[in-house]
Protein backbone atom coordinates (compact mmCIF):
# COMPACT_ATOMS: atom_id res chain seq x y z
CA UNK A 1 0.00 0.00 0.00
CA UNK A 2 0.96 3.69 -0.62
CA UNK A 3 2.53 5.85 1.71
CA UNK A 4 0.49 8.66 2.88
CA UNK A 5 0.90 12.05 1.27
CA UNK A 6 0.68 14.65 3.69
CA UNK A 7 -1.52 16.66 2.05
CA UNK A 8 -2.38 18.78 5.83
CA UNK A 9 1.35 20.38 4.70
CA UNK A 10 0.41 22.11 1.31
CA UNK A 11 -1.18 25.70 2.19
CA UNK A 12 1.86 25.85 4.92
CA UNK A 13 4.63 24.76 2.42
CA UNK A 14 2.97 26.65 -0.80
CA UNK A 15 2.71 29.90 1.49
CA UNK A 16 6.32 29.47 2.31
CA UNK A 17 7.44 29.36 -1.12
CA UNK A 18 5.70 31.91 -2.11
CA UNK A 19 6.99 34.10 0.32
CA UNK A 20 10.06 33.13 -0.12
CA UNK A 21 10.30 33.95 -4.05
CA UNK A 22 9.26 37.91 -2.97
CA UNK A 23 12.64 38.10 -1.53
CA UNK A 24 14.93 39.24 -4.52
CA UNK A 25 17.81 37.34 -3.97
CA UNK A 26 19.32 37.80 -7.33
CA UNK A 27 23.55 36.83 -7.06
CA UNK A 28 24.38 39.38 -7.64
CA UNK A 29 24.85 41.04 -4.91
CA UNK A 30 22.62 38.46 -3.32
CA UNK A 31 21.20 39.88 0.03
CA UNK A 32 20.61 36.40 1.02
CA UNK A 33 20.55 38.32 4.79
CA UNK A 34 16.61 39.32 4.42
CA UNK A 35 15.80 35.87 3.14
CA UNK A 36 17.18 34.23 6.30
CA UNK A 37 15.41 36.75 8.90
CA UNK A 38 12.45 35.49 6.97
CA UNK A 39 13.34 32.20 7.59
CA UNK A 40 14.27 32.89 11.06
CA UNK A 41 11.32 34.52 11.96
CA UNK A 42 8.95 31.62 10.75
CA UNK A 43 10.90 29.28 12.05
CA UNK A 44 11.06 30.91 15.65
CA UNK A 45 7.31 30.02 15.50
CA UNK A 46 7.71 26.75 16.16
CA UNK A 47 10.36 26.86 19.18
CA UNK A 48 13.40 26.99 16.70
CA UNK A 49 17.11 29.00 17.77
CA UNK A 50 18.41 30.01 14.33
CA UNK A 51 21.71 31.75 14.10
CA UNK A 52 22.41 33.99 10.69
CA UNK A 53 26.03 34.16 9.84
CA UNK A 54 26.67 36.98 7.51
CA UNK A 55 30.37 37.00 5.19
CA UNK A 56 29.95 40.38 4.36
CA UNK A 57 27.05 42.83 4.49
CA UNK A 58 23.21 41.49 3.06
CA UNK A 59 25.33 37.95 2.92
CA UNK A 60 23.56 36.05 5.28
CA UNK A 61 23.05 31.62 5.43
CA UNK A 62 20.67 30.85 8.11
CA UNK A 63 21.67 27.66 10.96
CA UNK A 64 19.26 25.45 12.96
CA UNK A 65 18.71 22.21 14.48
CA UNK A 66 17.11 19.55 16.12
CA UNK A 67 18.54 17.69 18.76
CA UNK A 68 19.47 14.33 19.18
CA UNK A 69 21.04 11.71 21.06
CA UNK A 70 24.06 11.15 19.27
CA UNK A 71 23.79 7.45 18.61
CA UNK A 72 23.79 8.06 14.72
CA UNK A 73 25.94 10.89 12.54
CA UNK A 74 23.64 13.74 12.08
CA UNK A 75 22.43 15.26 8.91
CA UNK A 76 22.54 18.38 7.15
CA UNK A 77 19.71 19.50 5.22
CA UNK A 78 21.20 22.30 2.75
CA UNK A 79 19.83 24.79 0.52
CA UNK A 80 20.65 28.01 -0.77
CA UNK A 81 19.57 31.22 -0.69
CA UNK A 82 20.26 33.45 -4.10
CA UNK A 83 18.70 33.07 -6.94
CA UNK A 84 20.19 33.92 -10.69
CA UNK A 85 18.94 36.65 -12.47
CA UNK A 86 15.34 37.12 -14.47
CA UNK A 87 14.16 39.36 -16.84
CA UNK A 88 10.62 40.50 -15.92
CA UNK A 89 9.96 41.29 -19.45
CA UNK A 90 10.49 37.63 -20.71
CA UNK A 91 8.32 36.42 -18.32
CA UNK A 92 4.36 35.37 -18.18
CA UNK A 93 4.16 36.67 -14.41
CA UNK A 94 6.48 38.66 -12.14
CA UNK A 95 9.66 36.07 -11.26
CA UNK A 96 9.39 38.38 -7.70
CA UNK A 97 5.96 37.59 -7.01
CA UNK A 98 5.53 34.58 -5.53
CA UNK A 99 2.41 33.58 -7.98
CA UNK A 100 0.39 30.57 -7.60
CA UNK A 101 -1.90 29.92 -10.09
CA UNK A 102 -2.60 26.53 -12.41
CA UNK A 103 -1.77 24.11 -9.50
CA UNK A 104 2.18 25.91 -9.86
CA UNK A 105 4.17 28.07 -7.81
CA UNK A 106 5.64 30.27 -10.22
CA UNK A 107 9.01 32.27 -9.81
CA UNK A 108 12.71 32.77 -9.87
CA UNK A 109 14.19 30.08 -7.21
CA UNK A 110 10.70 28.44 -7.21
CA UNK A 111 13.18 24.97 -8.51
CA UNK A 112 16.44 26.32 -7.75
CA UNK A 113 16.43 26.12 -5.27
CA UNK A 114 13.65 27.90 -2.71
CA UNK A 115 11.63 25.10 -3.35
CA UNK A 116 13.20 22.80 -1.54
CA UNK A 117 14.73 25.49 0.97
CA UNK A 118 10.59 25.01 1.92
CA UNK A 119 10.01 21.51 1.62
CA UNK A 120 13.60 21.13 4.18
CA UNK A 121 12.30 23.62 6.33
CA UNK A 122 8.44 22.32 6.22
CA UNK A 123 10.17 19.06 7.54
CA UNK A 124 12.32 20.40 10.10
CA UNK A 125 8.87 21.75 11.79
CA UNK A 126 7.42 18.19 11.15
CA UNK A 127 10.27 16.24 13.13
CA UNK A 128 9.35 18.79 16.16
CA UNK A 129 5.57 19.40 15.95
CA UNK A 130 5.31 15.43 16.01
CA UNK A 131 8.43 14.78 18.69
CA UNK A 132 10.11 12.86 16.76
CA UNK A 133 12.86 10.79 18.71
CA UNK A 134 16.03 11.71 16.80
CA UNK A 135 19.38 9.39 17.40
CA UNK A 136 21.47 11.76 15.61
CA UNK A 137 21.30 15.84 14.89
CA UNK A 138 19.29 17.13 12.27
CA UNK A 139 20.78 20.19 10.58
CA UNK A 140 19.56 23.04 8.22
CA UNK A 141 21.64 25.66 6.44
CA UNK A 142 19.85 28.24 3.89
CA UNK A 143 22.91 29.39 2.41
CA UNK A 144 24.63 32.60 0.37
CA UNK A 145 26.08 32.66 -2.48
CA UNK A 146 25.82 29.24 -4.72
CA UNK A 147 25.46 30.59 -7.67
CA UNK A 148 28.04 32.32 -8.13
CA UNK A 149 30.42 29.66 -6.61
CA UNK A 150 29.52 29.35 -2.73
CA UNK A 151 32.75 31.26 -1.18
CA UNK A 152 30.71 34.06 0.45
CA UNK A 153 27.95 31.20 2.00
CA UNK A 154 29.22 27.21 2.79
CA UNK A 155 32.96 27.40 1.76
CA UNK A 156 33.20 30.38 4.18
CA UNK A 157 30.71 28.38 7.02
CA UNK A 158 32.81 25.28 6.26
CA UNK A 159 36.11 27.07 7.41
CA UNK A 160 34.91 29.54 9.97
CA UNK A 161 32.41 27.84 11.82
CA UNK A 162 32.24 23.98 10.63
CA UNK A 163 30.77 23.02 13.62
CA UNK A 164 27.70 24.94 13.06
CA UNK A 165 27.33 23.21 9.67
CA UNK A 166 29.22 20.23 9.47
CA UNK A 167 27.56 16.70 9.20
CA UNK A 168 28.70 13.17 7.63
CA UNK A 169 25.36 13.27 5.85
CA UNK A 170 24.45 16.06 3.63
CA UNK A 171 20.69 16.19 1.03
CA UNK A 172 21.01 18.91 -1.20
CA UNK A 173 19.40 20.05 -4.63
CA UNK A 174 20.54 18.32 -7.98
CA UNK A 175 18.12 15.00 -7.72
CA UNK A 176 15.62 13.38 -6.72
CA UNK A 177 13.47 14.11 -9.78
CA UNK A 178 11.65 11.09 -11.65
CA UNK A 179 12.01 9.94 -15.27
CA UNK A 180 8.75 8.34 -16.74
CA UNK A 181 9.93 5.71 -19.22
CA UNK A 182 6.23 5.10 -19.79
CA UNK A 183 6.29 1.51 -17.71
CA UNK A 184 7.06 2.97 -14.50
CA UNK A 185 9.13 5.88 -12.53
CA UNK A 186 12.89 6.37 -12.79
CA UNK A 187 14.09 8.28 -9.70
CA UNK A 188 17.69 9.39 -10.23
CA UNK A 189 19.73 10.66 -6.86
CA UNK A 190 22.71 12.84 -7.68
CA UNK A 191 25.56 11.16 -6.09
CA UNK A 192 28.56 12.91 -8.58
CA UNK A 193 28.82 15.92 -10.34
CA UNK A 194 31.59 17.30 -12.50
CA UNK A 195 33.91 19.58 -11.82
CA UNK A 196 34.36 23.03 -13.86
CA UNK A 197 37.68 25.00 -15.13
CA UNK A 198 36.07 28.74 -16.41
CA UNK A 199 38.94 30.54 -18.43
CA UNK A 200 39.29 33.00 -21.01
CA UNK A 201 41.89 33.14 -23.46
CA UNK A 202 43.29 36.68 -24.91
CA UNK A 203 44.54 36.90 -28.66
CA UNK A 204 46.73 39.59 -29.79
CA UNK A 205 47.10 41.62 -32.85
CA UNK A 206 48.13 44.77 -34.42
CA UNK A 207 45.34 47.34 -35.19
CA UNK A 208 44.99 48.99 -38.62
CA UNK A 209 42.50 50.26 -40.37
CA UNK A 210 39.30 48.39 -41.53
CA UNK A 211 39.49 49.53 -45.27
CA UNK A 212 42.89 47.56 -45.40
CA UNK A 213 43.15 44.29 -43.72
CA UNK A 214 45.67 42.87 -45.03
CA UNK A 215 47.97 45.42 -43.44
CA UNK A 216 46.96 44.48 -40.06
CA UNK A 217 47.13 41.39 -37.97
CA UNK A 218 43.35 40.72 -36.93
CA UNK A 219 42.72 39.06 -33.03
CA UNK A 220 39.42 38.54 -34.05
CA UNK A 221 40.50 36.25 -36.53
CA UNK A 222 43.15 34.38 -34.52
CA UNK A 223 40.18 34.00 -32.25
CA UNK A 224 38.09 32.48 -34.44
CA UNK A 225 40.58 29.83 -34.60
CA UNK A 226 41.00 29.07 -31.15
CA UNK A 227 36.91 28.74 -30.68
CA UNK A 228 36.36 26.08 -33.35
CA UNK A 229 39.29 24.27 -32.03
CA UNK A 230 38.44 24.41 -28.27
CA UNK A 231 33.98 24.45 -29.42
CA UNK A 232 34.61 21.52 -31.67
CA UNK A 233 36.68 19.09 -29.60
CA UNK A 234 34.90 15.77 -29.05
CA UNK A 235 36.71 14.80 -26.15
CA UNK A 236 36.82 10.65 -25.72
CA UNK A 237 33.84 9.11 -23.95
CA UNK A 238 34.42 7.84 -20.78
CA UNK A 239 31.37 6.06 -18.25
CA UNK A 240 32.04 6.58 -14.61
CA UNK A 241 30.67 4.57 -12.18
CA UNK A 242 27.64 6.40 -11.65
CA UNK A 243 26.59 6.89 -15.34
CA UNK A 244 26.86 3.56 -15.68
CA UNK A 245 25.03 2.36 -13.26
CA UNK A 246 22.19 4.68 -14.54
CA UNK A 247 21.92 4.12 -17.70
CA UNK A 248 21.94 0.25 -16.74
CA UNK A 249 18.42 1.15 -14.36
CA UNK A 250 17.26 3.08 -17.74
CA UNK A 251 18.18 -0.18 -19.80
CA UNK A 252 15.86 -2.20 -17.56
CA UNK A 253 12.99 0.28 -17.80
CA UNK A 254 12.09 0.37 -21.42
CA UNK A 255 13.03 -2.46 -24.08
CA UNK A 256 13.54 0.10 -27.02
CA UNK A 257 16.18 1.30 -25.27
CA UNK A 258 18.12 -2.00 -24.11
CA UNK A 259 20.21 -3.11 -27.00
CA UNK A 260 21.87 0.54 -28.00
CA UNK A 261 22.21 1.48 -24.20
CA UNK A 262 23.71 -2.09 -23.26
CA UNK A 263 26.15 -1.48 -26.57
CA UNK A 264 26.92 1.66 -25.13
CA UNK A 265 27.90 0.43 -22.00
CA UNK A 266 29.66 -2.65 -24.04
CA UNK A 267 31.57 -0.26 -26.06
CA UNK A 268 31.90 3.48 -24.99
CA UNK A 269 33.24 4.54 -28.41
CA UNK A 270 30.17 3.57 -30.01
CA UNK A 271 28.32 6.23 -27.96
CA UNK A 272 28.13 8.60 -31.31
CA UNK A 273 25.65 5.70 -33.31
CA UNK A 274 23.79 5.00 -30.06
CA UNK A 275 23.09 8.51 -29.42
CA UNK A 276 21.98 9.27 -32.60
CA UNK A 277 19.73 5.80 -32.13
CA UNK A 278 18.40 7.76 -28.87
CA UNK A 279 17.16 10.59 -30.31
CA UNK A 280 14.93 8.88 -32.47
CA UNK A 281 13.27 7.86 -29.13
CA UNK A 282 13.69 10.76 -27.27
CA UNK A 283 15.44 13.80 -27.98
CA UNK A 284 15.82 15.46 -24.37
CA UNK A 285 17.44 11.88 -23.04
CA UNK A 286 20.16 12.37 -25.30
CA UNK A 287 20.52 15.92 -24.15
CA UNK A 288 20.53 14.47 -20.93
CA UNK A 289 23.06 11.43 -21.44
CA UNK A 290 25.82 13.04 -23.80
CA UNK A 291 27.24 15.18 -21.34
CA UNK A 292 27.44 12.87 -19.03
CA UNK A 293 30.04 10.54 -21.15
CA UNK A 294 32.81 13.28 -21.46
CA UNK A 295 34.26 16.49 -20.83
CA UNK A 296 32.75 19.52 -22.51
CA UNK A 297 34.20 22.38 -23.50
CA UNK A 298 31.86 26.09 -24.67
CA UNK A 299 32.15 29.31 -25.54
CA UNK A 300 30.29 31.57 -23.78
CA UNK A 301 31.35 35.10 -23.79
CA UNK A 302 33.06 37.30 -26.58
CA UNK A 303 34.63 40.37 -26.80
CA UNK A 304 36.42 42.24 -29.03
CA UNK A 305 36.80 45.67 -30.91
CA UNK A 306 36.40 49.29 -30.30
CA UNK A 307 35.00 50.66 -33.62
CA UNK A 308 33.33 49.89 -36.62
CA UNK A 309 36.39 50.94 -39.01
CA UNK A 310 39.19 49.82 -36.71
CA UNK A 311 40.97 46.30 -37.33
CA UNK A 312 41.27 45.34 -33.19
CA UNK A 313 44.27 44.12 -32.05
CA UNK A 314 42.82 42.10 -28.87
CA UNK A 315 40.01 39.69 -28.28
CA UNK A 316 38.95 37.78 -25.72
CA UNK A 317 36.81 35.03 -25.22
CA UNK A 318 35.37 32.98 -21.95
CA UNK A 319 34.90 28.93 -21.93
CA UNK A 320 33.05 26.54 -19.87
CA UNK A 321 34.95 23.22 -19.17
CA UNK A 322 33.31 20.77 -16.94
CA UNK A 323 34.94 17.63 -16.34
CA UNK A 324 34.29 14.06 -15.02
CA UNK A 325 35.14 12.27 -11.79
CA UNK A 326 38.74 10.96 -12.20
CA UNK A 327 39.71 13.61 -13.97
CA UNK A 328 41.82 16.70 -12.27
CA UNK A 329 41.64 20.24 -13.34
CA UNK A 330 45.44 20.26 -14.33
CA UNK A 331 44.92 17.48 -16.48
CA UNK A 332 41.88 19.55 -18.93
CA UNK A 333 44.19 22.68 -18.47
CA UNK A 334 46.92 20.32 -19.75
CA UNK A 335 44.80 19.10 -22.48
CA UNK A 336 43.38 23.02 -23.35
CA UNK A 337 46.59 24.35 -23.50
CA UNK A 338 47.79 21.60 -26.32
CA UNK A 339 45.27 21.55 -28.23
CA UNK A 340 45.85 25.75 -29.24
CA UNK A 341 49.70 24.50 -29.54
CA UNK A 342 50.06 25.68 -32.98
CA UNK A 343 48.09 28.54 -33.12
CA UNK A 344 50.42 31.13 -32.96
CA UNK A 345 51.51 30.90 -28.59
CA UNK A 346 53.01 33.76 -27.96
CA UNK A 347 49.67 35.84 -29.36
CA UNK A 348 48.17 34.26 -27.43
CA UNK A 349 47.52 34.11 -23.31
CA UNK A 350 45.48 31.79 -21.07
CA UNK A 351 43.95 32.69 -17.54
CA UNK A 352 42.09 30.61 -15.54
CA UNK A 353 39.13 32.34 -13.69
CA UNK A 354 37.82 29.35 -11.23
CA UNK A 355 38.07 25.59 -11.20
CA UNK A 356 36.50 23.20 -9.14
CA UNK A 357 37.38 19.50 -8.53
CA UNK A 358 34.63 16.82 -9.45
CA UNK A 359 33.04 14.82 -6.55
CA UNK A 360 31.20 11.81 -5.89
CA UNK A 361 29.92 9.73 -2.85
CA UNK A 362 29.32 6.29 -2.49
CA UNK A 363 26.07 4.73 -3.35
CA UNK A 364 26.10 2.30 -0.90
CA UNK A 365 25.02 3.96 2.35
CA UNK A 366 22.33 3.72 4.99
CA UNK A 367 21.14 7.57 3.54
CA UNK A 368 20.75 5.81 -0.11
CA UNK A 369 19.47 2.59 1.28
CA UNK A 370 16.72 4.57 3.02
CA UNK A 371 16.09 6.47 0.03
CA UNK A 372 15.55 3.66 -2.12
CA UNK A 373 13.11 2.12 0.39
CA UNK A 374 10.64 5.40 1.09
CA UNK A 375 10.96 5.93 -2.78
CA UNK A 376 9.16 2.31 -3.17
CA UNK A 377 6.76 3.04 -0.20
CA UNK A 378 5.34 6.20 -1.97
CA UNK A 379 5.60 4.46 -5.38
CA UNK A 380 5.24 1.17 -5.44
CA UNK A 381 7.81 -0.77 -8.31
CA UNK A 382 9.77 2.21 -9.05
CA UNK A 383 13.34 2.03 -9.92
CA UNK A 384 15.56 4.53 -8.09
CA UNK A 385 19.59 4.96 -10.14
CA UNK A 386 22.89 6.99 -9.34
CA UNK A 387 23.09 10.35 -11.72
CA UNK A 388 26.13 12.35 -12.16
CA UNK A 389 25.08 16.09 -12.10
CA UNK A 390 26.59 18.20 -15.07
CA UNK A 391 26.82 21.20 -13.00
CA UNK A 392 28.08 21.99 -9.39
CA UNK A 393 26.59 22.66 -6.30
CA UNK A 394 27.53 23.35 -2.88
CA UNK A 395 27.77 19.31 -2.02
CA UNK A 396 31.32 19.37 -3.58
CA UNK A 397 32.59 21.47 -0.41
CA UNK A 398 31.22 18.74 1.87
CA UNK A 399 32.70 15.66 -0.05
CA UNK A 400 36.01 17.51 0.20
CA UNK A 401 35.63 16.79 4.31
CA UNK A 402 34.31 13.16 4.02
CA UNK A 403 30.31 13.93 4.15
CA UNK A 404 27.98 11.62 2.40
CA UNK A 405 25.95 14.22 -0.33
CA UNK A 406 23.21 12.89 -2.25
CA UNK A 407 21.20 15.92 -4.69
CA UNK A 408 17.44 14.68 -3.72
CA UNK A 409 14.44 16.80 -4.03
CA UNK A 410 11.77 14.55 -4.90
CA UNK A 411 9.63 15.23 -7.36
CA UNK A 412 6.83 13.67 -9.88
CA UNK A 413 7.63 13.50 -13.27
CA UNK A 414 6.05 14.95 -16.29
CA UNK A 415 5.74 13.61 -19.76
CA UNK A 416 7.92 10.54 -20.94
CA UNK A 417 11.37 11.09 -21.04
CA UNK A 418 11.23 14.37 -20.03
CA UNK A 419 14.36 16.74 -19.34
CA UNK A 420 15.41 16.21 -15.82
CA UNK A 421 16.11 19.70 -15.42
CA UNK A 422 13.81 21.79 -17.20
CA UNK A 423 12.62 25.19 -16.04
CA UNK A 424 15.84 25.81 -13.43
CA UNK A 425 17.18 29.08 -14.51
CA UNK A 426 14.97 29.84 -17.11
CA UNK A 427 12.26 31.53 -18.23
CA UNK A 428 8.98 31.33 -16.05
CA UNK A 429 10.35 28.67 -13.35
CA UNK A 430 7.85 26.83 -11.41
CA UNK A 431 6.96 23.92 -9.28
CA UNK A 432 3.91 22.32 -8.97
CA UNK A 433 2.42 22.08 -5.71
CA UNK A 434 1.72 18.51 -5.93
CA UNK A 435 5.67 18.36 -5.64
CA UNK A 436 5.89 20.14 -2.94
CA UNK A 437 3.75 17.81 -0.90
CA UNK A 438 5.33 14.58 -2.62
CA UNK A 439 8.78 16.47 -1.94
CA UNK A 440 8.01 16.98 2.31
CA UNK A 441 6.33 13.52 2.44
CA UNK A 442 8.95 11.79 1.49
CA UNK A 443 12.21 13.83 2.76
CA UNK A 444 10.17 13.86 5.89
CA UNK A 445 9.56 9.77 5.82
CA UNK A 446 13.60 9.77 4.56
CA UNK A 447 14.66 11.76 7.37
CA UNK A 448 12.01 10.21 9.95
CA UNK A 449 13.21 6.65 9.25
CA UNK A 450 17.15 6.97 8.46
CA UNK A 451 17.65 9.60 12.37
CA UNK A 452 15.10 7.35 14.92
Amino acid sequence: MPAKLLKEVEGEVTQLLSDLIKINTTNPPGNETEAARFLAENLSRDGFDCEIFESAPGRGSLVTRVKGSEEKPSLLLLSHLDVVAANAEEWSVDPFGGVVKDGFVWGRGALDMKGMTAVEVMVLKLLKRNNVKLKGDVLLAATADEERGGVSGVDYLLRRYPEKIHAPYVLNEGGGSAISTGRRNLYVVQTAEKGLVWFKVKAKGVPGHGSMPDAADNAILRMSKVIERLGGYHAPVTLVPAVARFLRALAEEDTALQEPLSRLLANPKSSVQVLDELSEVATSLREEIEPRLKMTVAPTMVRGGVKENIIPSECETVFDCRILPGQTVDQALTLLKGLLSDIDQDRLTFEVLQAQEPSESPVETPLYNVISRVLGEFDPGCGVAPMLMTGGTDSRFFRKTGSVCYGFFPRLPGAPYERIITTEHGIDERVSVENLVFGTSVLYETVRKLMS
